[in-house]
């Protein structure tokens, strides 16, 4: 046999012995603790979304999982490192709009690419935001809002967690669709922010409903519109933007679960089963309602398709309003 002919045919032969090798392991999966990685500090949305799930996963697989908190570079240090660990189905991403669809909008370089390193397994929660007024800014509706933008003498300010966050871009977004003028006050989280709001020292927020349902319940804070397509129980007197003269849009975080690509599909089919399982629980459900959050009840083609236009959208906005991150 000519060299190159003995290099094809070892080739041929290790891929095939990987492929037996993964198609083996699928058939005893799982056989040890399964780990699923949150790319952010322990106690946040995305932690407490892994460690609510985490005990009915692992009755339903018959294996202890762990999360695995591996914070840092706002969760691209946890998201690669799950994005390149082994296809095996040991090591999954909770995934999010921040480091699964966003990052690759906002910034110049990622370290993994998340339509090729990573698979979606299923789709678990969804969160808007909402736009919400301090006291002292005389407005009730969002058509007052708009309104006041344009006659008050000097600049509206809406505060963000941060520039390059979803609340960021969902503001620039509502800033091109809307055709106002805000600017925008970026912070470093959404604690400061929402001081500075109910001192009024700055007049208008763009967040997460989890994070400010509490405020706007209490009466501290009114909230003048949602991002979603569709009103949220939790606030169902607040208007979408949709419906207030912003026909389609929409700008909801999401949370998932992803594993690392070439997981063999039987192994995909099992987490995917326990998923939804546990996701079926009302105690789940229900820990996840106490948190102001809305369960996404997708198939998982469903939900790799919205992943997919999760990422265009984001995109979209990033280039309008031309936002590069290093």
């Amino acid at each position: 046999m000519k060299p190159f002919a003995r290099v094809c045919a070892a080739a041929f032969v290790a891929a095939i012995s990987v492929a037996l090798s993964l198609g083996a392991q699928a058939q005893d999966f799982p056989s040890k603790p399964i780990r699923i990685v949150v790319p952010y500090v322990p106690g946040g949305n995305i932690d407490i979304t892994a460690r609510t799930l985490a005990p009915g996963l692992g009755e339903a697989l018959g294996q202890t999982i762990i999360v695995d908190n591996r914070a840092g570079a706002g969760g691209l240090i946890g998201s690669t490192y799950a994005a390149k660990a082994a296809p095996d189905g040991y090591t999954l991403l909770l995934g999010s709009t921040g480091t699964v669809t966003l990052a690759p909008a906002v910034f110049k370089t990622v370290p993994y690419d998340a339509a090729k390193d990573l698979v979606p397994i299923g789709a678990i929660q969804a969160v808007p935001l909402l736009i919400t007024v301090a006291p002292k800014v005389p407005v009730n509706s969002f058509k007052e809002f708009l309104a006041y933008t344009k006659s008050k003498g000097s600049p509206v300010t809406m505060a963000t967690a941060g520039v390059g966050t979803t609340n960021h871009l969902a503001l620039e977004m509502l800033k091109h669709d809307a055709k106002i003028a805000v600017t925008h006050v970026p912070y470093k989280g959404s604690g400061a922010a929402f001081t500075d709001l109910l001192g009024s020292q700055i007049d208008s927020m763009m967040d997460q409903l989890s994070a400010s349902i509490e405020y706007v319940r209490s009466g501290r804070l009114r909230a003048i519109a949602i991002t979603s397509l569709k009103r949220s129980p939790q606030l169902p007197n607040v208007p979408t933007l949709d419906e207030l003269g912003l026909p389609g849009f929409n700008a909801t975080t999401f949370t998932g679960l992803f594993a690392p690509a070439a997981t063999p599909s039987a192994v995909i089919e099992k987490l995917q089963g326990a998923l939804k399982k546990v996701l079926t629980t009302e105690s789940v459900r229900e820990r996840y309602r106490t948190m102001g959050v809305e369960m996404m009840n997708m198939t998982p083609a469903e939900f790799a398709a919205f992943v997919r236009a999760d990422a265009e959208r984001w995109l979209k906005a990033a280039r309008q309003a031309n936002i590069v991150l290093q």
